[in-house]
């Protein structure tokens, strides 16, 4: 039997929350189907920061390497400097092992309305490839002259052909897997004369490559407008670091909520393992209540059981979320419910037990 080391890392706020309901959903469908997962536990994050000044241990991300994937919870703490938790875990692990893709699916899933007229909702179907390596969150810059009238801080936004390349190249082959085989690449060339004209001028090398696709270009910021107003006109999207993180944000929320959102930070190559999150954040102002929304998670734990060669079991979790959404009886208080996470999550393996058939 084949049996998958996963590392799980909780991190902070309702990511312990979500985290536990997402192994417990994954050890039913892995029983399921035939294999199997051994999950080590890792307590880095805001806890332990507070305890040796470290978001993680000196080596860490060497300590992962060995995985077959990463099951992320969240990161972030209130009373902790968000460059502080943000840079010493998440942004670490991403950039340490080469999770150059982050892949962002968004759909409205059955039962679910979303603020947008019915008519446009139903359109949702998308997937954002977020460039996750560099661009704005390169991590280039510094500050200079502290606490004087002249203090100066800046972020440098960084692009190089070779990270362009193969963003592009990944969200090209993502558009030619799916049925409408369709790009929309977002720039903001207009204002941002060296980088953006860069990312425009390389993408365009790359897309020459692939002419079986329909592809058009936005600007960022109209790129919001279309998503609200005409969704159905969207499919695939590739943005840089910072104009992806937005847009995603923006795209679970026209979905219904940030609690359903997953999100996969990929290592294409496979030379190391790749790590798999919801989107939500620590969310600390639910901590401890027991109503974190726990679909999201699942979400992510199909997308890590596709990663994983898994797709019948990840085909599995997704039919088992859909139905507790389109039956709407256990619902989690962001989705306009009551129902705890426990609830929902026991919602999730019923509709799970009663769908599986194992391999």
């Amino acid at each position: 039997m084949r049996t998958y080391n996963i590392a799980v890392m909780p991190g902070d706020g309702i990511g312990t929350e979500v985290i536990s309901a997402g192994c417990e959903l994954l050890t039913a469908v892995a029983k399921a189907h035939g294999f199997g997962f051994k999950f080590e536990h890792f307590d880095w994050g805001s806890d332990y920061y507070r305890k040796h000044g470290v978001m993680m241990p000196e080596g860490g991300v060497d300590r992962l390497r060995p995985f077959d994937a990463i099951y992320f919870g969240a990161v972030g703490d209130p009373k902790i400097p968000d460059a502080v938790t943000l840079w010493g875990l998440r942004l670490a692990i991403c950039q340490g092992l080469d999770q150059y893709a982050n892949v962002r699916p968004t759909r409205l899933l059955p039962g679910l309305k979303g603020p947008l007229r019915p008519e446009l909702g139903a359109g949702i179907d998308w997937v954002i490839v977020r460039e996750n390596s560099e661009g704005e969150y390169a991590g280039v810059g510094g500050r200079a002259h502290a606490g004087l009238p002249l203090e100066v801080g800046m972020d440098v936004a960084v692009f190089t052909r070779g990270g362009v390349e193969r963003i592009c190249k990944f969200a090209c082959d993502l558009a030619r897997s799916r049925p409408r085989k369709k790009l929309t690449i977002v720039t903001k060339s207009n204002a941002q004369r060296h980088g953006m004209v860069f990312w425009d001028e390389t993408c365009k090398r790359v897309i020459a490559d692939y002419p079986d696709l329909e592809i058009d270009w936005m600007l960022v910021d109209a790129m919001t407008t279309r998503m609200v107003l005409k969704p159905g006109t969207i499919d695939t999207v590739l943005a840089t670091n910072l104009h992806a993180d937005v847009l995603s944000d923006l795209a679970s929320a026209v979905a219904g909520s940030l609690g359903i959102g997953a999100t996969a930070n990929l290592d294409p190559s496979g030379a190391g393992p790749s790590m798999f999150e919801p989107i939500h954040g620590s969310a600390f102002d639910i901590t401890g209540k027991g109503i974190a929304n726990p679909i999201g998670s699942f979400w992510t734990a199909a997308m890590m059981l596709d990663h994983l060669g898994e797709p019948k079991a990840a085909a599995a979790v997704m039919q088992a979320i859909e139905t507790v959404t389109r039956s709407g009886k256990v619902m989690p208080p962001d989705l306009g419910g009551s129902s705890g996470t426990k609830d929902v999550t026991k919602a999730v393996l019923d509709a799970l037990q009663g769908a599986l058939t194992p391999a």
